[in-house]
């Protein structure tokens, strides 16, 4: 990294408040007001802190694929290199990996597929309203990256999820409809996730599937070795409502 970029990076991390949004984008991506609940701050705060690590080159912001109100920031890796949380920092001892997404018929097949080739913690994926069938493209664009789908058509995320699960939802449509705080209060969750990821079938192109599909690969790197190293150490998933 050259000298100015690695100044802009450092001074933007030096800030409390930023070093504690970006341990929060290390998990997943998430929209200022998500931000602004879990860091308890007024938004005019919010704004300028966020401004200040865009400028730095480290987050990315966009707009959400479900409501076009609504923003999502991404923070760029590439730019901290050394500097994220360790690999078991932030990540409870996950029993299953749940991927879930709209339809259930791309985005989460990838991702779940993907999974169970980078980790032995076991894997499902549902949808909040499954589509009928797989995505003929997406089971193209695996056939393409020599990656076997996990399952053999959609299925409903209702009754899926169990204690212990740690819920990664791969489509902002279903992270908007379950909410930020994971799915239901009423699991003794290991924690959640949110992936902005583009829904491929919007545009139905090869190169759509492809993105996509190199999105969360790079996504699944990323979270495997945390939760695997988590569930080595034995660490305890965070309690839910229902323990309080």
């Amino acid at each position: 990294m050259e000298l100015d970029a690695r100044v802009a990076a450092l001074s933007a991390l030096a800030d409390p408040v930023r070093l504690r949004m970006v341990d929060v984008l290390v998990a997943g991506d998430a929209s200022p007001g998500e931000l602004r609940q879990q860091l308890d701050l007024p938004s005019n705060l919010v704004a300028h802190h966020v401004k200040v690590l865009q400028d730095a080159g480290l987050v990315s912001r966009h707009r959400s694929h479900a409501d076009r109100r609504r923003t999502y920031l991404r923070l760029h890796r590439d730019g901290l290199t050394g500097l994220l949380p360790g690999a078991t920092d932030g990540a409870g001892a996950a029993e299953r990996v749940v991927f879930v997404c709209t339809a259930n018929s791309a985005r989460s097949q990838f991702a779940a597929a993907l999974w169970q080739r980078a980790s032995p913690i076991p894997v499902a994926s549902g949808g909040t309203r499954p589509g009928p069938a797989i995505a003929p493209a997406a089971v193209s664009a695996a056939r393409r990256h020599g990656l076997t789908l996990v399952q053999e058509r959609p299925r409903s995320v209702d009754g899926l999820l169990r204690d212990g699960d740690y819920v990664v939802t791969v489509c902002d449509a279903a992270h908007e409809e379950l909410g930020p705080a994971g799915p239901s209060t009423r699991l003794q969750l290991a924690g959640t996730s949110h992936w902005s990821v583009p829904d491929p079938l919007a545009e139905g192109t090869d190169a759509a599937f492809d993105a996509v599909y190199d999105d969360i690969a790079v996504r699944v790197a990323d979270l495997a070795p945390r939760l695997d190293a988590a569930a080595q150490r034995g660490i305890p998933h965070a309690p839910s409502e229902k323990d309080a």
